[in-house]
This record gives C-alpha cells, structure tokens and sequence, in this order.
C-alpha cells in the first residue's frame, strides 16, 4: 500500500516533532497546534505580503519557526519583548505561542504586514499579551523592555548601529544573523555571546548584554547615578 501523501500542515508538525530536540525546545500538544495554526496563517497570507521567502513546510518548521524558539533560554519568566522588525512575527509569535509568561511589542514599519500581524495574534489568542505598532522603528518612543528581539529587518547590518543606540535603555539584545552581524557588533565593541543556530553552519543568535544600560542612559541625560 502507497505511503499516505501528507498535508503541508502535516509535513510542518512532522518536522517540528522531529527536530525540536536538536533545538532544545519541547513542545506540548497545544503548542504545536497552535504552531502549526501559525503556519497556516503565514502560507495564506505570504503569497500577498512577502512575509518570508517561500520554502518547504519542513524548513518553516526548522529555519523560521525552531530558529525562533532558540531564543528561549534568554528570556527571563515574565519578560516583556520588543520585536523590531517583526514582518512575519519571527521570532516574537513562537516565542508567545510555546512560552505564555511573556509579553511582546511589535514593531513593523509595513503597514499590510502589521494587519497581518494584529490578524495572527488574534487568531493564536494572543492579543491580550502583545501588541503591534506599524510604524518604523526610529519614530516610535522605546516601550519599556527587558529583551529586543530582531532577526529579518532590511539593511539589517547598515540600521544596527541606529537600532543599538534607539534600544539604549533595553539591557539585552537577541539578534539573528551571519558572519556580517557579527562583524557590525564587533565594530561598535558590543560585549555579546554568540549560539550557533542548530542544523545551520551561518545562522547565529547574538545575545548583547548591556546590564548597565538604563544606568548610562539616566547619567547620559544629567540624571544622578
């Protein structure tokens, strides 16, 4: 008898059972439904919007979805998210569908991508802990945040140093790149921790700790320390 053929939907939940491990990540039931809602959001809307370049269920589960969740380990119980650049919600919208402790702003500059966005959240049932603003994110004043979160922007290494000195009072930046990125934050003598991205040679997760950046932001402005 013939190998029953699997839906996109199925191939996606597959490679997320399948790979989740070598990512660190378990997910429960729930959560992998709702992921795979996710997914079926994105493959709707992408042909329209661009969210991300088209590819396999498998490597959405993989690239996208399990590159996101790599994040997790570096965001505290409670954490209030600042994802800048969000297009498709990577890596914000993972991160709230496994972990339901955390908080998010989004920040897209496109406003056809925020509809998408408000649209995904209040499908996944997460409107009541994450918000979206559509605007670039030099012209919105810095929400409060523990982390900032940023992986697909445009120009990504050329705005860096505008996004690194905008997120002045955000003590921890994770930021998904290459060699490139690394090279930007080595330039502007960020201290970070670089985490290679499982099942990828070029992918990294950039953790930027400034613990004392609300401090040099207050004395920055005459503020006492």
């Amino acid at each position: 008898m013939a190998e029953r053929k699997l839906t996109p939907r199925g191939e996606f939940d597959k490679a997320l059972a399948e790979h989740a491990g070598r990512f660190g990540v378990e997910l429960g039931e729930d959560a992998r439904t709702l992921l795979g809602d996710y997914f079926e959001l994105v493959a709707t809307w992408n042909p329209r919007l661009h969210l991300v370049a088209p590819c396999a269920p498998a490597e959405f589960a993989t690239r996208h979805v399990l590159e996101s969740l790599t994040a997790l380990p570096y965001l505290p119980v409670g954490a209030s998210l600042l994802d800048v650049g969000s297009g498709a919600g990577l890596p914000a919208i993972p991160c709230l569908v496994v972990r339901p402790d955390l908080k998010a702003v989004l920040v897209e500059a496109s406003q056809k991508k925020s509809v998408f966005l408000r649209e995904a959240l209040s499908r996944l049932g997460l409107s009541a802990r994450a918000s979206v603003v559509a605007e670039r994110f030099e012209k919105v004043e810095l929400p409060a945040a523990d982390r900032l979160t940023c992986r697909a922007i445009e120009r990504f290494t050329e705005i860096l140093p505008i996004l690194i000195s905008w997120a002045a009072r955000v003590p921890t930046l994770l930021l998904f790149g290459g060699e490139s990125l690394r090279e930007v934050l080595e330039r502007e003598r960020l201290s970070f921790e670089t985490v290679q991205v499982p099942e990828s040679e070029r992918r990294y997760l950039f953790i930027v700790r400034r613990e004392n950046s609300e401090r040099h932001a207050r004395t920055a402005k005459g503020h006492p320390r």
